[in-house]
């Protein structure tokens, strides 16, 4: 493994940030997070301001599936700048993004660009209040659908209460909070509160804590509830959409939502979100009854963006090579684990997995996720970054198109020696 730099330049950026940014950061997420700061990004790799080099599994928080800088991405971005930015009107890059997205996923009919899927979510559960006339949504313990103050909740063990101070918490009572994995509470709470429910929001494969896929049958069961209560089923595809699969959740669990939510993969790293659904539903924007603006929605970077990462994926798909890279990964960090004596696990899928410690038994909602040993994890995670592997704190591991066999290598000796460490 090559030796690594001391970080005099990423503790004087730090020094810098803490005076002008409040923690030092620009989102809370990084609060977590080692404080290195980076100079650029290439493939599957970063390179810090000292010129430390990082094999990267946390990839912007899971959008850089092509890997960073994907030369096609940036080249359609900017070739598209040279002619504007933002026109405040319509232009051909934004149909065509459409359409190439209803293409892909395989099922959407009209989808609507916004700029993070925090918005995009708010966009979906108020285009169901309106077309259903009803007030509350039904989401799920461990998910998350954005930092705003009805969707944002506590992500620990207890009952689903406000996450943030000055969250008020009776915006969270437009919702009910259920475990997830179990149909029954959702639909004993639709027999006796149903004519209330405008949605069931959820992941469609519970990514962002504890890579948790559904039981057989349990989304097929929230389609058939949705029918039979009049209740729209959405599925928040930001993190699972084109990164399970070409068509995303949809087309790897066979459950087809009334809307979704896409965004991180969407535009191979750029900030671009969308909502997309059956037509007779999104024409409720259409007609103008229904709100939604945004001055940067389907910018020019946002739609080059979009069509190049889509029409990228689409000429070659790569979930054989992602699969493959994926499951010789998640079998190395087992066996290294057990190498070391410690009791790593790992669930999920080839193209997002998570890492803990505790029992290798599949774990199968949130709560059971949070009983893992998460801060001896979080501490591990440090130790990688020391080691040259950058990782999420939180054990979500993302897999890219750029991931090879010389960063298996170099992920195996840099795993090693970090456990090594650890173990002593």
């Amino acid at each position: 493994m090559p030796t690594r730099s001391l970080r005099d330049r990423s503790a004087e950026l730090r020094s810098r940030a803490e005076r002008c940014i409040p923690g030092g950061v620009s989102s809370n997420v990084r609060l977590s997070a080692p404080r290195v700061f980076f100079a650029r990004g290439q493939g599957a790799w970063l390179w810090d301001v000292d010129g430390n080099d990082y094999v990267d599994y946390v990839l912007g928080q899971g959008p850089a599936l092509l890997g960073h800088a994907a030369e096609p991405v940036q080249a359609a971005v900017a070739e598209a700048c040279r002619r504007g930015n933002v026109y405040g009107a319509q232009h051909g890059l934004e149909v065509e993004a459409a359409e190439l997205l209803c293409r892909v996923a395989g099922w959407p009919e009209m989808v609507r660009f916004g700029c993070s899927g925090t918005e995009s979510v708010q966009a979906a559960l108020r285009l169901a209040r309106a077309l259903t006339g009803r007030t509350k949504f039904v989401r799920f313990e461990g998910h998350y659908h954005g930092w705003l103050d009805n969707v944002l909740i506590t992500a620990d063990d207890g009952p689903p209460r406000p996450a943030s101070a000055g969250q008020l918490a009776a915006h969270l009572h437009d919702s009910y909070a259920l475990p997830w994995n179990d149909p029954e509470p959702v639909a004993d709470l639709l027999a006796r509160r149903g004519e209330e429910v405008a949605a069931i929001l959820t992941e469609p494969m519970m990514l962002n804590s504890g890579a948790v896929p559904p039981r057989e049958g349990y989304l097929q069961r929230l389609r058939e509830l949705c029918d039979q209560h009049g209740v729209l089923l959405i599925f928040d595809e930001v993190i699972t959409g084109f990164r399970l699969a070409l068509g995303g959740a949809v087309e790897r669990f066979g459950v087809v939502p009334d809307l979704a939510v896409y965004a991180k993969a969407l535009a191979g790293g750029w900030p671009v979100s969308a909502l997309a659904g059956r037509a007779e539903l999104m024409e409720g924007f259409g007609t103008g009854a229904v709100n939604h603006s945004g001055t940067f929605n389907a910018s020019v970077m946002a739609s080059a963006a979009t069509v190049a990462s889509l029409a990228t994926l689409a000429a070659d798909p790569p979930y054989e090579r992602m699969t493959a890279f994926g499951e010789r990964l998640m079998t190395t960090i087992r066996e290294l684990g057990a190498r070391h004596g410690l009791p790593l696990r790992v669930q999920g899928v080839p193209m997002a997995f998570h890492v803990s410690f505790g029992d290798p038994t599949p774990v199968w909602d949130h709560r059971a996720v949070v009983a893992l040993d998460g801060e001896r994890y979080a501490a591990l995670a440090r130790l990688l970054a020391e080691h040259g592997l950058w990782v999420a704190s939180r054990g979500i591991w993302y897999v890219s198109t750029a991931h090879g066999d010389a960063e298996l290598g170099a992920t195996v000796a840099r795993l090693d020696a970090a456990l090594a460490v650890l173990s002593r």
